[in-house]
């Protein structure tokens, strides 16, 4: 039996890779670490941290909204 994956949220880690903002997940590590990605406009600081469709992440002076995604 396949496990069913709920694309409606993502970790933010993962977020900030497959966006294109970083190139790697250890760098998007370290802009969560240091406080540099703000979620709905709060600081966040949790990697693991599980997105909403609609939530907005913040990192770099870029603003992205989370959308449903294809693997």
């Amino acid at each position: 039996m396949k496990k069913q994956l709920d694309k409606s949220v993502i970790r933010l880690d993962d977020f900030i890779k497959r966006s294109g903002l970083v190139g790697t997940g250890g760098e998007a590590k370290m802009y969560i670490q240091a406080g540099d990605v703000t979620v709905n406009g709060s600081v966040e600081i949790r990697r693991r941290k599980q997105l909403a469709l609609g939530d907005k992440v913040g990192l770099l002076g870029e603003v992205l909204t989370v959308t449903p995604f294809e693997d």
